[in-house]
């Protein structure tokens, strides 16, 4: 297939042998497999601001580090400087947040480069060799619903033993590899100490698993591992190993985070529509 014009640069400066075929267009970037040498490889290629159709929501970007005083008055301006470094951060968010979660062991591709707004990764396959599908467009079996779902519950804990929450995790953007799901699509991911949306980003996260995987094993339906999850951590009692029991009974006395988040939840989706109707 002919290159397009930010993989020919690559391939112009020989990080990139050719580009076999587009994977995937989504609303922040498009994905193709391309070739380095005998591997096989993904490119994701950022979509430009402008053509993008996820939002940069302050939800997300809350406390994001940037480099100098200059970039940050920049960016609060909404320049055209300030613009291009809001979007370069943006990017290397996900890149940052691969490569940490990488060596925290969590199942995500294995980044290998960025340069010009593409990020070099590893292909995730399925046993047949080929791009692994995400789970929405699969079915499972009770057992397998399972065994997914507890899978992922402990990535989700192993990110944030890493400090890291998705914050966008679903079904659309995990894949299933031959060895087991991968999560994909991170340029959201926020710090867990240092955003304040993290608990309920977190709690979206894991109610997007159980909602998703108990389609098919409906007892996941009423586990509640979000909240056990966030109040380990939140006590510094969380760990990788952690063994957890899908229950959450606040202490006498205390809040219910859970439920107060939810309420948050529902009370500024709400507001949304009705800001939407207005329109």
């Amino acid at each position: 297939m002919k290159s397009p014009p930010r993989l020919q640069v690559l391939i112009d400066e020989g990080l990139i042998d050719g580009v076999t075929r587009q994977l995937k267009s989504g609303k922040e970037a498009d994905v193709y497999v391309v070739r380095v040498g005998d591997d096989t490889l993904a490119a994701k290629v950022y979509k430009e601001a402008q053509k993008r159709g996820f939002r940069q929501a302050v939800d997300y970007t809350e406390n994001r580090k940037v480099r100098n005083s200059r970039q940050a008055r920049a960016m609060a301006k909404g320049t055209r400087y300030g613009r291009e470094q809001q979007e370069a951060a943006w990017q290397s968010a996900e890149v940052d947040a691969l490569y940490r979660l990488a060596a925290a062991g969590v199942r995500v591709p294995r980044p290998i480069n960025f340069h010009e707004g593409v990020l070099l990764m590893e292909l995730v396959v399925n046993a047949a060799g080929d791009a692994a599908p995400r789970l929405n467009d699969l079915q499972f079996s009770p057992a397998d619903a399972q065994r997914h779902h507890d899978a992922l519950v402990r990535e989700v804990v192993r990110m944030l033993a890493a400090g890291v929450v998705h914050g966008d995790l679903s079904e659309f953007n995990i894949l299933l590899a031959a060895d087991g799901p991968v999560i994909i699509d991170l340029p959201q991911a926020v710090d867990a100490a240092g955003n304040n949306h993290a608990p309920r980003m977190l709690m979206r996260d894991v109610d997007n698993l159980r909602r998703f995987f108990g389609q098919f094993a409906p007892a996941l339906l009423a586990t509640r591992y979000g909240p056990e999850i966030w109040s380990l951590y939140a006590g510094g009692l969380l760990q990788p190993d952690t063994p957890l029991t899908g229950r959450y009974q606040p202490q006498a006395g205390a809040v219910d985070l859970g439920a107060v988040l939810r309420e948050i939840e529902d009370a500024r989706r709400e507001e949304t529509e009705r800001l939407q109707r207005l329109m």
